[in-house]
């Protein structure tokens, strides 16, 4: 068994591509001609996003969209770099909202939360 991607179910796939190009520089490494679904190049495993469509299609009994949620969802999609404070500054810049500026953890890792 190998973990193999995250699935994001989002309004607009290629934009959220292109965010994530733009902030953190993923190139897209698929999308699939519907706009439906996508992937962004980030190593061995994939971090793709597809629409609401397909996800009323894999999940008939419904779900919380993210984007409708009044807080953040319970889960992460984490990356890790030596800037986080650069990388943070990017990710707002092209539209994220910051949740939690860069602070040091207890065990010494940097983290941001967008």
């Amino acid at each position: 068994m190998n973990y193999a991607y995250t699935i994001v179910y989002v309004t607009d796939v290629p934009a959220a591509l292109d965010f994530y190009n733009r902030a953190f520089g993923f190139a897209v490494r698929f999308l699939h001609e519907s706009n439906g679904y996508g992937e962004l190049e980030t190593g061995s495993t994939a971090l793709a996003f597809a629409t609401h469509e397909v996800a009323s299609g894999n999940l008939p009994e419904g779900y919380e969209a993210l984007s409708e949620m009044p807080r953040p969802a319970g889960i992460e999609v984490g990356f890790t770099t030596s800037e986080v404070e650069l990388a943070m500054e990017s990710a707002v810049r092209h539209g994220a909202t910051l949740i939690a500026a860069p602070k040091v953890k207890p065990w010494g890792q940097t983290v941001a939360y967008v």
